[in-house]
């Protein structure tokens, strides 16, 4: 089996959120397990953080893509052997800024092009004309609304008889982009309708791998049924309701090299679930770099996010003041809506010595307050998995969420019955209001208290499976229903 795993970004490469994770992680668990035999590349834009990191570098071919002379060029991730193609165009690619946005936080303008020439450059691999001599994929998983034109491409121009999978990872960045963009991205305008990759006058990437893929997935099963209702389908609900028997929805898990408190190297010292006495001292560490006092009796909470109005932070600033007059400590590492970046800000002047507001995104620290942290915050309104839920069950620091997604996939509130039956690993709100959110902290906060009880939330969540091989095993089989499939 041969696969193609398309997408946008992929860790240690280059990083903005969860998909990146994914990117670097799933493809390696697929390729280690022993069930799987063939071959996974990657393939995804050379952006300079690409370039800059990736080993065993040589050039393929150089070819015309949507107008854009490209170089096409292979290497591999630092530590692995998991192969990338990697598409050179300086123009397009190598800017400051990010992936999507400038220095300012603005979307390329140009984004239809940037993501059409990968979407592109991954049906061509695809095909008959592929510009990677003796290697065409049985199958190919794109991701995200970056690469959703690939499926319709393999469908429209190249008829590819490569399979393809569509993965969702958050069906609210949808990649909608004016028509006049139609023939510079070489799509054939009939197709430019209701039933193919148009939406409210627009040209959809999403829709577009919703629509022309052959199957479709998403990151947790709770979301695959969440995104067929009004609320969570963002206009596209009608579409996933008719694809319903081509919609799988799989959680997603975390890297355990890279994500694990027995071998974490940012941390200043190791722990695991039969020896958590180090976790104490990364807390202690952390207090420290945070000019907290160093209290144990102090509980630290801990927020590592986006700062969206997805996330629901924007719940917390108006009941911080009466945790803190409690003896609470916040972390945050964040950056995002700048309002929110404000009241955390200005929290974190008036109570200097037990709010730390950090902007940006920082692995060494986001490592160092999941496992630092007692209490991990995500009140988010949707969440179509979230990873950082699953890196609080694996440090021993539950998770304080709601029931949406693969939150509630993912976390077990705790209430006498959960306690009792050892499944209980963190909490969940009841709504999604800074009162819910206050009231549940609380209910945390007095179970902390009691070492002995809220020890046993901590294991229940460190023995949790919450690794790729896990999830992987349902992706391989997804790959063998998908290529059965006529």
């Amino acid at each position: 089996m041969r696969v193609l795993f398309a997408t946008s970004e992929a860790f240690p490469l280059i990083k903005t959120g969860g998909l990146a994770d994914v990117s670097g992680a799933l493809p390696k668990a697929i390729r280690q397990l022993s069930t799987f035999k063939g071959d996974i590349k990657l393939v995804m834009p050379g952006y300079s953080a690409v370039l800059a990191k990736l080993k065993h570098v040589e050039t393929i071919a150089n070819i015309d893509v949507l107008g854009e002379t490209c170089t096409i060029l292979t290497g591999t991730i630092p530590g692995t052997v998991l192969d990338v193609i990697a598409i050179k165009n300086e123009a397009l690619y190598e800017r400051a800024g990010g992936p999507y946005s400038d220095e300012n936080g603005k979307d390329w303008l140009d984004n239809a092009l940037r993501f059409g020439v990968l979407s592109r450059v991954a049906s061509l691999l695809c095909s008959a004309n592929s510009p990677l001599p003796n290697w065409q994929p049985d199958l190919i998983q794109c991701n995200d609304w970056q690469t959703g034109l690939a499926p319709a491409y393999m469908k429209l121009l190249d008829n590819s008889t490569t399979k393809s999978i569509f993965s969702i990872h958050n069906l609210a960045f949808q990649g909608n982009f004016h028509a006049n963009w139609l023939t510079r991205l070489e799509l054939p305008a009939a197709h430019f309708q209701i039933n193919g990759f148009e939406y409210f006058e627009q040209i959809s990437f999403l829709k577009a791998g919703l629509f022309y893929a052959d199957q479709l997935s998403t990151v947790s099963p709770t979301y695959a049924q969440e995104i067929q209702t009004e609320s969570l389908g963002f206009g596209l609900q009608g579409l996933l309701q008719t694809r319903s028997n081509d919609l799988t929805g799989i959680l997603n898990g975390i890297d355990t090299q890279e994500w694990n408190p027995e071998l974490d190297t940012h941390l200043p010292k190791n722990y695991s679930n039969q020896r958590i006495t180090g976790k104490s001292a990364v807390k202690k560490k952390l207090q420290q770099q945070l000019g907290f006092q160093i209290d144990a009796h102090a509980p630290l909470l801990g927020i590592v996010s986006r700062l969206t109005h997805q996330k629901g932070l924007d719940l917390l600033p108006s009941i911080m003041p009466q945790l803190i007059n409690q003896g609470c400590q916040f972390v945050i590492l964040g950056s995002g809506d700048k309002a929110l970046e404000a009241s955390f800000t200005d929290l974190a002047k008036r109570f200097s010595d037990q709010v730390s507001m950090n902007i940006g995104y920082h692995e060494h620290l986001s490592h160092n307050i999941i496992a630092g942290a007692d209490i991990f915050i995500m009140p988010s309104r949707f969440e179509p998995c979230g990873l950082n839920q699953l890196y609080g069950l694996a440090y021993g620091t539950p998770p304080i969420v709601t029931a949406t997604g693969g939150l509630a996939d993912s976390v077990t509130d705790t209430n006498d019955a959960t306690f009792k039956n050892n499944t209980a690993t963190g909490f969940v709100l009841k709504s999604v209001t800074s009162a819910s959110l206050l009231t549940t902290i609380q209910r945390a906060l007095k179970i902390w208290k009691d070492k002995t009880d809220w020890r046993k939330i901590q294991k229940n969540g460190m023995s949790r499976e919450v690794s790729w091989e896990f999830s992987a095993q349902f992706y391989l089989d997804l790959y063998k229903k998908t290529l059965s499939t006529h």
